[in-house]
């Protein structure tokens, strides 16, 4: 009777070490649940990956035909090997407007190429992306000559502010690039440092922008709040791939 007693109380308790364990593991797994759902929910990809989904050509209603294409995860500008005269698909631009986020994503460009990101673009009839937005600078450093002048490197605000440091990688390889825009606040990051920061609507950037060639365009002298996040053909071949933003609203 004794050893009856005995198995019954022990099976109990490991029927209630089982449950036990199940409900921490089933706990477990909710948490992390959770913290994924957030960090889904704090970052939106701007790029699956396989289609053209959420992007479309500045001043079209939808992809370009040709001289863009998506190919092993990446959105590929096709070179025409004219540069920027030769550009096939035109700049394309993001299907909605942001204002205060936080951009990350990855760029390679191939030898002797350009290109470059734009943000808080405005799209107007017969005006070009780049009169109306700023533009952080994508570029073969080593090779394109618009390089020798170093607000035209990789990572710089073009033809403003130079990229410091500049440490942009050769062509070919796969570059890390972040924008971050909060309240007039401007930051570059470059492979994991912050290459250019500025801030907009100061007397410090009317001043610098009024002596630039940027000066005859208003909508750049006082640019929007809200805008397109854009990428540029420039006839020359380059690729990006792991776009994402973060709004900081």
């Amino acid at each position: 009777m004794k050893i009856k007693s005995l198995l019954f109380l022990l099976s109990f308790v490991f029927v209630l070490f089982m449950v036990s364990c199940k409900s921490s593991t089933t706990d477990k797994t909710a948490e992390e649940a959770v913290e994924e759902e957030v960090v889904e929910e704090v970052w939106t990809s701007l790029f699956d990956g396989e289609t053209s989904t959420g992007w479309r050509g500045y001043n079209q209603e939808s992809f370009p035909e040709a001289g863009w294409e998506i190919v092993d995860g990446t959105l590929h500008c096709i070179g025409s090997g004219r540069g920027e005269a030769g550009g096939q698909g035109g700049d394309i631009i993001t299907d909605k407007k942001y204002k205060w986020f936080e951009l990350q994503l990855e760029w390679k460009i191939a030898e002797g190429g350009n290109s470059g990101i734009f943000y808080l673009a405005q799209e107007k009839p017969d005006q070009p992306i780049w009169k109306s937005s700023p533009e952080m600078q994508v570029v073969d450093n080593e090779r394109h000559p618009d390089a020798r002048d170093s607000t035209h490197q990789a990572g710089s605000l073009y033809d403003l502010i130079a990229a410091i440091p500049q440490n942009a990688k050769p062509a070919g390889e796969w570059n890390q690039a972040k924008i971050l825009i909060y309240k007039g606040l401007v930051e570059h990051w470059q492979n994991g440092e912050k290459v250019v920061e500025y801030h907009l609507w100061t007397q410090d950037w009317n001043n610098m922008v009024l002596a630039s060639k940027f000066s005859e365009y208003p909508d750049f002298v006082e640019p929007a709040e809200e805008g397109y996040i854009g990428l540029q053909d420039h006839g020359d071949d380059v690729w990006y791939r792991n776009i994402k933003i973060k709004v900081l609203e």
